[in-house]
């Protein structure tokens, strides 16, 4: 099991790639992309889950991940951790399958409007449920929001990505957090008092 520098067994993104294992995948060893698979699929699975809120779509877009590395990994040189190089390549099909599901609605600064009628007519118990606050963002804040918050990633990295200024992607974080702290306050106060006997 890889561990990280303190110690810990290293999981998801962070985990290291012996270099035998690199250099037979390189080589076109299937056996070793397996391995590969077996140890960042999950990671894969589970960015593009949060920000693309739908299981299938995740599923669909961690093949196709696999299926560009087999065909990019040659041009994996090492300046950089196995992982932090098949992040990116992640995002970036997760940001590319975003900008193929965006609709002209999404292009206004409207956009960061939750469904409503979503809201209303959700189980006040699910509604505290960080993952059902996070598929009521649309698709691009949560993108904006899962990237800058869970994965690290600045607001010029996120400008890049999103072929945007930073102030685009400070503005949707901003309404992001603001409108997830509004659905917090309005679950609390849907749900149900305790009884004082």
């Amino acid at each position: 099991m890889a561990m990280n520098d303190t110690g810990e067994p290293a999981a998801g993104f962070a985990q290291r790639v012996d270099a035998m294992t690199l250099a037979r995948a390189q080589a076109g060893d299937m056996q070793a992309f397996a391995s590969l698979y077996a140890m960042f699929g999950k990671p894969c699975f589970n960015l593009a889950l949060r920000i693309l809120g739908n299981r299938a779509q995740a599923e669909d877009l961690v093949q196709e991940i696999f299926l560009k590395t087999i065909g990019t990994i040659r041009s994996y040189r090492g300046e950089a951790p196995f992982g932090s190089w098949l992040k990116r390549m992640a995002v970036n099909a997760v940001i590319d399958q975003l900008r193929g599901q965006r609709h002209a609605a999404e292009t206004d600064s409207e956009s960061l409007r939750l469904a409503e009628a979503t809201s209303d007519s959700a189980n006040p118990a699910a509604v505290v449920d960080a993952w059902s606050l996070l598929q009521r963002l649309p698709a691009r804040a949560r993108a904006v929001l899962v990237l800058h918050e869970f994965e690290g990633y600045t607001h010029a990295e996120l400008a890049a990505l999103f072929g945007q200024s930073e102030s685009y992607s400070k503005s949707i974080l901003a309404r992001a957090l603001k409108r997830l702290g509004e659905l917090v306050v309005s679950s609390d106060e849907s749900m149900p008092c305790p009884s004082r006997n």
